[in-house]
């Protein structure tokens, strides 16, 4: 059968003796595919000495279609009556966890049986003498079948069973208290769903259609964790009847998502260009919906989760605000001409002081959060818009326009071009854009980030590192040094200045540097607590949601307080008016002109910007279920920089790696092994308006915290929350694996009983695919990009960084048609799949 709509097909096993040896990875669904049984215990009487290979013959199931087949609700209804439920089974062995659950169902009154009839229905047992196989009979197990291959669903198994003495079909469901380990791909084993059926039945009512109605439910990763969390019987009950409804509203309109979704396989039309607001029209018809469900999800029953909210609310406005403190406290005439490209360097070059900066992005950010159809993401400021408006503050400081007026009217075309993007589905473009040039982008912003903590150490240490600093002191000390240097040997050789003139500032870099290094080390060793066995699970997600404002807060008191008497910089502040309107009647009709140009570049960065983060937020991996809104989120960030061009505040959209990071905090993660390495896995993702929308509040009443306490927070600090965000940002990237496998061991490595062997290559569909040589080849190609991209957006040529858009953009012909002529396009593809 063909993969469902959600991606997931079953397999049901079937087991027979076969002396054929069969492939280590399960290959691609056809009907004549064979694998090992996933639940297979093995017995042997020569320690392990003696193999032998069983073929399994795999038939691929459909799901149960709830919308259209009335046999599901009814088999639903049927054991909801006379519910058979084990609720936290200590039982460890497979064995032992289906003799309670007969046993359960034997006192529930659901029918009798011979106990060894059921057990040798249940078992098969082969190997002869030499080797003794134990393995079930018939079951269904869930597979997630993507572009790269195909992954077990190794939490939950459905065992089937046809008894002769029974009159009528029998459920039972089992919770384990623990994961249990029963073989290759069922590996972490929780729930368990034995269905027993009369051999003589109608076709729709058989084991297996019945297996087909719970499979259905349980391949839904977010509803086993609901179940997961329930405590009783009856919640157990509640939550099978939840998801039963949630299958049968049929909210999912697969053609909708083919026609509106950038990442969707059908290809592009020129007609698909021509109708105006068809796209903005199917995303307000995805999301309207959902709208209410934004504000409440979370807020009550059993599924509350304040305390996730408050933390993920805290970390948005430390995340958020002191970026924002930080680039405005750049605004100081004397370094203007020496920090360069710092990131965000307009804010300095447009904003008076920090003030303007934090009004801007709470407006901005709380109409986002309100009206945007990705509630997740978050809007900012980022380093290719920074670039972008160094150019422009250029343009003007050398033909003398008027800044404000010239800033107004680029950003007013921008938003015009935006929101005719936004109308003719213009977003439709990011089809050419693979997940590769994606991850480029990505890590040349992250990497934007960890330059400008280094520029700003640098000028730290040029200038109280190196040269001594005049102290003020007596007049005659003064006169002294004058005849010094007026003495005729001073002209050919230096002067050593006393000692009482010159004050030692070499302190102040090394504490800027320690204070750095330390909010990076704290922040991320506490974002790593909740991998550890330390403390209680909830306390390590909260330490863990909450390690950057930790580390802030601590370092900022380390530095401000007990480091009191060595003079640390920090951000200047200014009481100037907040709104400053631009009159464009400064402005001539040949500069309107150019600034339509400019405006359309701006658009064209945007643009990429902008539905590069979207897509990297809603990623299949995040499992975000609410949909997506490209072509809508396009258009309000149109009309939100129309008010910040009008007001002379900053331009935003979408920001990279605010917006991943926001979905990480609210999301359920869990952690799992696979081939001997472990990985994360996102479960569930809380969808809500209400984080960001309190952290942008947040920011808007920060202005009252001015200058003191912020001023409180040294630069240094802020330079190291840069940092740990840009480490945090390259987490789940796919390119910063793959370089890693540059530096890592290739060989395998035995255990000491010689029976597994160990590899420090994780075993990826890249991996497990492509030929090593190829995988190299492609992350080397992907470092040129990357170089290419920063050498542009980083070196000191104002007009070389106009063409940056341009070149960002270039990347889509690159990946399309000179990488295929290196590489593969099959291993292209491969390495480009999502992979989950």
């Amino acid at each position: 059968a063909p993969p469902s709509r959600n991606g997931h097909v079953f397999r049901r096993m079937e087991m027979q003796e076969d002396e054929e040896q069969l492939p280590e990875s399960p290959p691609a669904p056809t009907d004549s595919s064979h694998v090992f049984g996933p639940h297979t215990q093995t017995t042997s009487s020569a320690d392990y000495s003696i193999c032998k290979s069983l073929c399994v013959p795999v038939q691929y199931v459909k799901l149960m279609n709830f919308h259209e087949e009335v046999r599901a609700h009814r088999d639903l209804d049927s054991f909801l009556a006379q519910a058979s439920i084990l609720l936290d089974e200590k039982a460890a062995s497979l064995d032992e966890v289906l003799r309670r659950m007969l046993e359960h169902v034997a006192q529930d009154g659901q029918g009798s049986w011979n106990q060894q009839e059921v057990t040798r229905a249940l078992f098969t047992d082969a190997g002869g003498q030499e080797a003794s196989v134990h393995l079930l009979a018939e079951t269904i197990q869930g597979v997630t079948a993507t572009a790269t291959g195909v992954r077990y669903q190794q939490s939950w198994l459905c065992v089937l069973c046809n008894v002769k003495s029974l009159q009528r079909r029998c459920v039972c469901i089992a919770r384990l208290e623990r994961p249990q380990n029963w073989g290759v791909n069922c590996c972490e084993v929780r729930f368990v769903i034995l269905i027993l059926a009369p051999p003589r039945t109608k076709s729709t009512k058989t084991a297996i259609e019945l297996g087909r109605t719970f499979a259905t439910m349980f391949s839904d990763i977010s509803f086993r964790q609901k179940l997961l969390e329930t405590r009783t019987q009856e919640d157990f009950k509640q939550e099978l009847v939840h998801q039963r409804q949630l299958l049968s509203s049929a909210t999912y309109k697969a053609s909708m998502e083919e026609e509106t979704s950038p990442h969707s396989s059908k290809p592009l039309k020129v007609k698909d260009f021509l109708r105006a607001g068809h796209g903005i029209y199917e995303d307000l018809s995805r999301r309207l919906p959902h709208y209410l469900s934004d504000f409440t999800d979370g807020m009550h029953g059993s599924n509350r989760s304040l305390l996730k909210y408050t933390t993920t609310a805290i970390f948005l406005y430390i995340a958020i605000l002191l970026p924002a403190i930080a680039f405005g406290s750049l605004n100081d005439e004397s370094t203007r001409g020496e920090i360069g490209l710092d990131w965000l360097l307009f804010l300095a070059l447009l904003l008076p002081d920090v003030q303007k900066t934090i009004v801007g992005q709470s407006i901005g950010g709380v109409i986002y959060s309100l009206l945007a159809g990705s509630p997740l993401v978050i809007p900012l400021t980022t380093a290719p818009l920074a670039i972008f408006i160094s150019v422009i503050r250029g343009i003007c400081d050398d033909y003398g326009l008027d800044f404000p007026a010239f800033y107004a009217c680029i950003g007013l075309w921008n938003s015009l071009f935006l929101i005719l993007g936004g109308i003719f589905n213009v977003s439709l473009f990011m089809k050419l854009f693979k997940r590769s040039t994606e991850e480029v982008i990505a890590l040349f912003i992250s990497i934007a980030f960890v330059g400008d903590a280094v520029k700003g150490t640098i000028k730290i240490f040029n200038k109280y590192y190196h040269g001594p600093t005049l102290v003020n002191s007596s007049a005659s000390e003064l006169h002294s040094l004058a005849d010094m240097l007026q003495q005729p040997e001073s002209s050919s050789a230096g002067v050593s200045l006393p000692a009482v003139l010159t004050l030692c500032t070499r302190e102040r870099p090394i504490l800027c540097l320690l204070l750095m290094l330390g909010t990076l080390w704290l922040g991320y060793v506490l974002f790593l607590i909740k991998r550890s066995p330390f403390l209680h699970a909830k306390v390590r997600e909260v330490v863990s949601d909450c390690a950057l404002p930790i580390s802030v807060v601590i370092f900022s008191f380390v530095g401000s307080y007990l480091f009191i008497d060595i003079e640390l910089p920090v951000f200047s502040f200014y009481n100037v008016p907040i709104f400053n309107v631009a009159s464009l009647n400064k402005l001539t009709a040949m500069n309107v002109l150019s600034a339509c140009g400019l405006g359309f570049l701006l658009a064209l960065l945007i643009f990429i910007d902008q539905n590069i983060v979207v897509s990297l937020t809603n990623a299949p991996e995040n499992r975000l279920l609410k949909g997506t809104a490209y072509h809508w989120d396009l258009m309000l960030s149109g009309f939100i920089n129309i008010l910040m061009s009008v007001l002379g505040l900053p331009w935003m959209h979408a920001a990279f790696p605010h917006s991943t990071l926001h979905v990480r905090q609210l999301a359920k993660v869990e952690q799992r092994v696979e081939h001997g390495h472990l990985y994360e896995t996102i479960v569930s993702v809380k969808e809500t308006r209400l984080t960001s929308l309190a952290a942008n509040v947040l920011i808007g009443l920060s202005v009252f915290l001015l200058p003191v306490p912020l001023q409180w927070i040294p630069k240094p600090v802020l330079y190291g929350l840069f940092l740990y965000i840009a480490l945090t940002s390259i987490d789940g990237n796919q390119m910063c694996d793959r370089i890693a496998l540059l530096l890592k061991e290739q060989s395998g490595f035995c255990s000491p009983m010689q029976l597994i062997t160990h590899t420090s290559y994780p075993p990826t569909h890249y991996i497990r695919r492509v030929p090593q040589r190829k995988v190299h080849y492609f992350t080397g190609l992907q470092l040129m990009q990357l170089i290419i991209l920063c050498a542009f957006g980083m070196y000191p040529l104002p007009y070389m960084k106009m063409i940056f858009p341009l070149l960002m953009i270039l990347l889509i012909p690159v990946r399309k048609s000179l990488l295929p002529k290196i590489i593969e396009a099959k291993y292209l593809d491969i390495i480009d799949a999502q992979h989950m």
